[in-house]
């Protein structure tokens, strides 16, 4: 079928294709007109998702998540807001709404449930694209009711925000207050063993007696190092004057030695020279010879004296270096008990420390809990509160007609082609040619115009063409 035989289908089926036009869209009027109205209200809200939280002062990254606004579209349109729109509305305590609704489900569930379930089938949320603020639309028979109720959605959605957010942190308080009290309990135990430590030990400041018993150390060390090189140097002299008496500086140094054995030097020369002159039992021999003897014994005794002397002044050298080290080694038993009792009440204190600075950083987060669960702050705010529409959504009227033009237009081509298919006619040369059979001639019909009242003018005559 080509455009020239289309053509001529329409032409001769004009009267179904207008029929069929005439009759869509009177229909599509007298539905318009015969369906309840429809009126549509809509309550736009705002996601401050790049917000910062007034109270902490912290930027929150979890609602960056993709998934964050198809979240909240979840939350609007969940059964937990509409049962709280139909308890803010008070819907379930309307007579009218009480026999409905046994009448549709023979008193089957709850009114709440089944008029949260009809609120949901006409509500719908859609977000703007490439921005944060999503549209509540309520749709209802109502302007004042659709209005209200997607207000009440956005509000309801409002205070469920805030009741997830704060809800969590009520629990998370109550669990920080369970633990503060722990920690406080862990911090008095920590302080109470390091007090009885120190009151047993009598510290008072480890570090000021470990210096003042450190110096003493040094002290007694240095002590120590002189009466050893006393005792050492003193014991030398008594082994010397014990061996050779003689020979010993300390008897050598002697002024009442050096005088006896200058005496017994010259009694030895007197001797001498008397016994050169006199016989051994001469009165002046026997004399000078019992002098002699007087002298020796006299330089004898204050050897032995001197020798002893000696002897005695090592051995109070060596009472004196055990007694310095025995005052050395308690010196030094002391000093490492401090040590001991430092690095214990180190630990101690530690310990202490430790449970301090966790109790601390507790009882901060605490607080800060604390003030968060009891805010009453929202990301989520009220941009455009639905106002009562002045015009029905549906149905529109123009729209429909339009449609019903376009619609009937190509219903009554479709009704013209089937009629064709069905009855088929012929309507140009080609649909002879088709046959297969000569063609005498073709007549060129024109219609003549009407003429106007008072005005002559020619018909025109027909063309006959013969082949």
């Amino acid at each position: 079928m080509n455009a020239s035989l289309f053509l001529h289908i329409l032409r001769a089926r004009m009267r179904i294709v207008l029929a069929t036009f005439f009759v869509t869209v009177l229909a599509t009027v007298v539905v318009s007109l015969l369906l309840p109205k429809s009126y549509t209200a809509s309550s736009s809200v705002v996601m401050n998702f790049k917000g910062v939280d007034p109270l902490t002062g912290l930027t929150l990254p979890g609602q960056l998540l993709p998934g964050y606004m198809a979240t909240q579209i979840d939350i609007i349109t969940s059964k937990n807001v509409a049962l709280r729109v139909v308890d803010q509305l008070k819907l379930a305590q309307s007579p009218a709404v009480i026999e409905e609704f046994n009448k549709s489900t023979s008193g089957r569930g709850t009114v709440r449930d089944w008029l949260a379930d009809l609120l949901l089938r006409k509500v719908e949320v859609s977000p703007s694209r490439e921005s944060s603020v999503v549209d509540i639309v309520f749709k209802g028979s109502d302007p004042q009711f659709v209005a209200t109720v997607a207000n009440a959605f956005a509000e309801e959605y409002q205070r469920l925000s805030i009741q997830l957010k704060v809800d969590p942190l009520k629990k998370a308080s109550i669990y920080f207050d369970e633990q503060l009290k722990t920690l406080r309990d862990s911090v008095e135990t920590a302080q109470s063993r390091l007090s009885k430590y120190q009151q047993e030990h009598g510290i008072v400041s480890v570090d000021n007696r470990l210096d003042v018993e450190t110096n003493r150390l040094n002290d007694l060390s240095a002590q120590l190092v002189a009466a050893q090189g006393q005792l050492m140097e003193a014991n030398s002299r008594q082994r010397m004057a014990s061996s050779d008496g003689a020979e010993s500086p300390d008897v050598a140094s002697n002024p009442l030695i050096q005088n006896l054995k200058i005496n017994l030097g010259n009694a030895e020369a007197k001797l001498a020279e008397v016994g050169q002159r006199l016989d051994r039992n001469h009165p002046q021999y026997q004399s000078t010879k019992a002098e002699v003897d007087k002298l020796q014994r006299d330089l004898a005794k204050q050897l032995q004296l001197i020798t002893q002397s000696v002897g005695n002044n090592a051995k109070i050298l060596a009472q004196r270096a055990g007694s310095v080290q025995a005052a050395f080694d308690a010196q030094r038993t002391k000093i490492l008990e401090l040590n001991r009792a430092r690095d214990e009440m180190g630990v101690l204190a530690k310990d202490v420390e430790s449970a301090q600075r966790a109790f601390d950083s507790a009882s901060q987060r605490f607080s800060q809990t604390k003030i968060e669960s009891q805010s009453e702050q929202t990301d989520v705010v009220v941009l455009n509160p639905a106002v009562p529409p002045n015009e029905a959504s549906s149905p529109r009227v123009a729209l429909n007609i339009a449609l019903a033009c376009v619609l009937g237009l190509m219903l009554g081509v479709g009704f013209a082609v089937l009629a064709e298919m069905l009855d088929r006619r012929v309507r140009s040369d080609d649909d002879i040619a088709a046959l297969d059979l000569p063609i005498l001639g073709s007549i060129d019909w024109n219609p003549p115009k009407r003429r106007r009242p008072g005005l002559l003018r020619p018909v025109k005559p027909q063309k006959l063409s013969l082949n």
